[in-house]
């Protein structure tokens, strides 16, 4: 197989990275202030393996669509020839370009933060953030930008996406695809079949991040249903497996390094901490998946720390 070219973004500062990730997690306590509600601590603990996906691993093409977001066109179907997914806003497909499959779609305000901080999204685009007949929806779906198939219930997406890389292989592409998954995924059967496939048809060409940052619904990850030890798991399952620091954007990067040239799925476990940059959430611990504020004391209190979010904090 030919070789990879280096990635992208190599030459992307650290500095900038973090930049980016503080802008996000301003973003999204800003909109999660605004409705009284959002899914905060995810964006704290994922902001940095995002950021660098986007700036120093994946090989994208430069946003075809609008960077105000089309209203919703209808479902998938030979009889609806509108409809559309967001999967444009990460460029246009080419055959020696890398594909981006969005896994834990509750994330999706944090995907459309960083779209927005990249240029790919325009900065008005969360105006229309969870209203009817909005493709920015809460729980992003194929139509929402940034993404580009339908992946709820967990785990399903990394099913297509290994639909899409052995597709990929057919038919001679040297573009990869990159999956960014959430921890608790781990819990779905599902899963571990679509590993079991990677790894039987020797799938080299797909990588996947996982925000492992030890927290779900229910509660901490190792109370609700434990998935330890991960890389031990995945290796057995056939994978390469890298852990590394999820707020290191240099240990980030040089964990995807070498995807695409053999015919092993890597597997990058990124260990991150859901309050990182918003140290008051600490005070909310272990029930962090979903923040709403309690009274106007509370209210004031994050308005303090948006406030305080400024470029450069890391």
């Amino acid at each position: 197989m030919e070789s990879i070219p280096a990635r992208p973004g190599a030459a992307t500062a650290p500095g900038d990275i973090r930049r980016v990730a503080t802008a996000i997690r301003r973003r999204v306590l800003e909109h999660t202030l605004e409705n009284n509600g959002g899914y905060l601590s995810q964006a704290c603990s994922s902001a940095e393996i995002l950021a660098t996906l986007y700036l120093g691993v994946m090989r994208l093409g430069p946003s075809t669509a609008p960077p105000t977001p089309r209203p919703f066109a209808g479902v998938p179907g030979a009889d609806n020839p509108h409809a559309f997914t967001g999967a444009d806003y990460n460029g246009a497909p080419a055959p020696e370009l890398d594909r981006f499959i969005f896994s834990p779609v509750h994330y999706a305000l944090v995907l459309y933060s960083l779209l927005i901080e990249l240029g790919r999204l325009g900065p008005d685009a969360l105006d229309a953030f969870n209203r009817d007949g909005s493709t920015v929806e809460l729980i992003g779906a194929e139509h929402s930008p940034g993404h580009e198939v339908t992946a709820g219930s967990l785990g399903q997406a990394l099913s297509q996406a290994g639909g899409i890389a052995l597709a990929r292989r057919l038919r001679g592409e040297r573009g990869r695809v990159w999956v960014f998954m959430s921890d608790g995924e781990f819990q779905e059967g599902q899963t571990w079949e679509a590993f079991a496939a990677l790894a039987h048809h020797r799938l080299g060409n797909i990588g996947i991040y996982v925000d492992a940052n030890a927290q779900q619904c229910d509660g901490p990850m190792d109370t609700v249903m434990t998935t330890e030890p991960l890389a031990a798991r995945l290796r057995a399952f056939g994978a390469e497996v890298r852990e590394v620091d999820g707020h290191d954007p240099v240990a980030l990067a040089e964990a995807g390094d070498g995807v695409g040239e053999d015919g092993v799925p890597r597997v990058v476990i990124a260990r991150t901490d859901p309050c990182r940059g918003i140290d008051r959430l600490r005070e909310r611990w272990p029930k962090l998946h979903y923040v709403r504020f309690k009274n106007e004391a509370e209210f004031n209190l994050y308005r303090g720390l948006l406030a305080g979010l400024s470029e450069g904090d890391a």
